[in-house]
């Protein structure tokens, strides 16, 4: 039977070296397209938010209609 072949095992502090050097590779955003961003998923969870609160509301009335008889 084939078996797949280990990766070779690194050492602790190269494994930190090698991700300290990618990590210099990133394109870090800037923070007024952090700030935009936020601003987005904020904006975004208050109007989903609301329109699940809506539905709620709405539905909880039509089964309390519903069920009243």
């Amino acid at each position: 039977m084939n078996t797949p072949t280990a990766a070779k095992m690194t050492s602790p502090a190269q494994f930190v070296r090698e991700v300290l050097g990618e990590l210099k590779k990133v394109t870090w955003p800037t923070r007024q397209d952090t700030l935009k961003l936020t601003v987005v998923v904020i904006a975004i969870s208050v109007i989903v938010g609301i329109y699940i609160g809506v539905l709620d509301t709405t539905f909880l009335r039509i089964t309390g209609l519903l069920f009243r008889r």
